[in-house]
């Protein structure tokens, strides 16, 4: 568990930072990086909520 919390930390922290350089270049590769990482950082999400529903189940 506390790895899927520091990926899920580090990968919003990544998508952060990739809008932010986004706001100060204006180059629009970075906003696709940031949403792109955004992406993975929601599918994690919804992956570590479901095991966690499937453990109170069992």
């Amino acid at each position: 568990m506390v790895l899927a919390r520091t990926l899920i930390l580090l990968l919003l922290l990544g998508a952060i930072v990739s809008f932010a350089f986004f706001a100060f270049t204006g180059e629009p590769r970075f906003k696709r990086y940031g949403l792109l990482i955004l992406k993975w950082v929601l599918l994690t999400g919804f992956g570590f909520f479901a095991v966690l529903i499937v453990q109170r189940l069992a």
